[in-house]
């Protein structure tokens, strides 16, 4: 699997933060049948691994991946456990050199085009840009566009469910990330039929309105 194929399956990358690893396998199936394939699981908790373990092995149509990967033994303790790509919120020379010949995709965080140069200097043009909103959000992406016609995003980082059209109607940005799709306190409820709709009508409501900016060329 290429980093292109895993940007674009859906619109929007669910972003989730697990402390429990009984929540992994049911929140995966309800964001599958909501129609958001693809989710990763940061690596802020004890549980974060486990939880990738569990959806990679149980919910295998799901496209499970672990961020907030921050080193080299983050990177291969993700692989090991099943991701099926990593991402970062920065990146660093070793994780970028890593990432190179991988066996499965990496994502390269970037804020700014000095880094940018360093992430597409090496041969990464899919990154994401983290955290969008405080470094200008669609203003952003916009100014990189130019300089750098070849790269695509995914933006994520204060991304929120009203912001998120404005994000994809740019014709450089593959997707989206957003812990919206499952709010903390669903999860800790195991309300698994309230956050399968969520994705439905998040998922429906931005392929439409992407589609209708992108072909208003906006």
């Amino acid at each position: 699997m290429r980093m292109e194929d895993v940007l674009t399956a859906s619109p929007v990358i669910a972003v989730l933060t697990l402390t429990n690893p009984r929540h992994a396998a049911p929140l995966a199936r309800a964001l599958l049948f909501g129609g958001a394939p693809v989710m990763e699981v940061t690596l802020r908790t004890p549980a974060a691994l486990e939880c990738v373990r569990i959806i990679a092995n149980e919910a295998p149509e799901a496209i499970v991946g672990a961020s907030t990967v921050l080193n080299p033994k983050d990177f291969y303790a993700a692989h090991a456990a099943g991701a099926a790509f990593i991402a970062s919120p920065g990146a660093s020379a070793e994780l970028l050199d890593i990432g190179v010949s991988a066996p499965v995709p990496y994502l390269p965080g970037v804020s700014s085009a000095s880094e940018l140069m360093a992430a597409y200097g090496r041969g990464y043009d899919q990154v994401k840009l983290f955290p969008a909103a405080p470094v200008g959000g669609v203003a952003m992406l916009r100014a990189l566009a130019g300089p750098f016609p070849g790269v695509t995003f995914c933006a994520t980082g204060g991304v929120t469910r009203q912001s998120a059209p404005h994000y994809l109607a740019q014709s450089n940005v593959l997707c989206v990330g957003g812990s919206w799709l499952a709010p903390q306190s669903l999860i800790e409820a195991e309300d698994w039929d309230a956050i399968e709709q969520i994705v439905r009508a998040t998922v429906d409501d931005l392929a439409s309105q992407t589609s209708r900016r992108r072909g208003d060329g906006a």
